[in-house]
């Protein structure tokens, strides 16, 4: 079992959510964010649904590029709950497999935690529990040499099946489900600056609207 940082004292974490498409830059910004805060991130990649049910033909032709493919209900509730100040035990899913793994990850409530991914603005209530939203954007070309990078690099795939399914559903996808939710963040930043931008931007934000400021 994976642990996060132990907390001393009970908190009720301030939710900072990162969304945009897939390359855009939200890992990255997560990752640099995370480090100035002292903070754990939540990926929404760890509550895709379960495709053990599937032959493994079927599960490499899902649409995961849909906010239906994730779990919702596990994702809003155990967001709830952190917020509230209480750990969670957050899946961990394996890419290569397209399996929800048997092992979990306890995560305890810090004050301040990230949440990143695709969906993280789709569902009205992840959006209620944020106290800083962010929406990270990225030209076409840029988010699939990133996106090419990561498959071919971290998930076993081939440069022709990360094309095809770019092409097929990842792109259109994000046209349909994830560009619109850029109306719903708090900041717009892009991809492509210097990340000590964005950081600046993120932090000046969190440090107006949190009432303990930043960490020193």
């Amino acid at each position: 079992m994976i642990h996060f940082r132990m907390s001393s004292v009970p908190l009720k974490p301030y939710l900072v959510g990162i969304a945009g498409p897939s390359g855009a830059g939200k890992t990255r910004l997560a990752r640099e964010l995370a480090s100035r805060l002292k903070a754990p991130v939540l990926s929404l990649d760890s509550y895709y649904l379960n495709l053990a049910n599937l032959p493994f033909d079927a599960r490499k032709q899902s649409n995961f590029d849909v906010p239906e493919a994730l779990d919702e209900r596990l994702l809003i509730s155990q967001l709830t709950e952190l917020a509230r100040g209480n750990e969670v035990q957050v899946p961990v899913y394996d890419f290569t497999r397209h399996l929800r793994s048997a092992e979990v990850r306890t995560m305890r409530p810090e004050e301040f935690t990230i949440v990143e991914g695709l969906f993280t603005l789709h569902w009205k209530g992840v959006r209620a529990l944020l106290g800083t939203s962010v929406f990270v954007t990225a030209g076409d070309d840029v988010c699939f040499k990133r996106r090419l990078d990561r498959d071919t690099r971290e998930r076993g795939r081939t440069p022709a099946s990360v094309h095809e399914q770019y092409t097929a559903t990842v792109r259109p996808m994000a046209e349909l489900y994830i560009l619109p939710t850029s109306r719903f963040a708090d900041l717009v930043v892009s991809g492509t600056q210097p990340i000590e931008d964005s950081v600046a931007t993120v932090l000046a934000h969190i440090k107006r609207h949190h009432p303990g400021g930043l960490p020193r």
